[in-house]
């Protein structure tokens, strides 16, 4: 599978039974698969959500946003649970506009979950860790 690098958006082939060996990025070392959010924004937004063969969960947010403050321990738990068999990502949407506007989200926290770039499903409102877990399993 590919497997895209946080760090240098580098797409990796990675052996879907080492998911959860902590690979690492054959150009730049960085850990591929953490266990912690991704950051991305506008420009790397597309590369990461198409060319990883993981799904991708991508949090929505703003700075300014009282219950995405809230939901992000959550949503860094939920990554940690889910390390090695899904990809989480925030996008904040007043820093990187383009990808929240060009998917319609109207409002935040909004959790989007892509599977080979094509968007499965979508939540928004904050939610518990287990629920962001329970709700990804259940689309794959």
């Amino acid at each position: 599978m590919i497997v895209v690098c946080p760090n240098c958006s580098a797409a990796n082939r990675l052996d879907a039974a080492r998911a959860h060996d902590e690979p690492v990025c054959g150009k730049c070392g960085t850990a591929l698969l953490d266990g912690k959010p991704v950051a991305i924004d506008d420009a790397r937004f597309e590369r990461f959500v198409t060319r990883n063969e993981l799904p991708v969960v991508v949090d929505f947010w703003a700075a300014w946003c009282g219950p995405c403050h809230a939901m992000a321990p959550q949503f860094e738990q939920a990554a940690r649970k889910l390390k090695g068999d899904a990809v989480l990502a925030k996008v904040d949407s007043d820093a990187s506009p383009e990808a929240a506007s060009r998917l319609g989200i109207r409002s935040i926290p909004t959790l989007v979950l892509f599977r080979n770039g094509k968007e499965v499903k979508r939540q928004s409102g904050a939610v518990q860790a287990a629920q962001i877990v329970a709700w990804v399993k259940a689309a794959a």
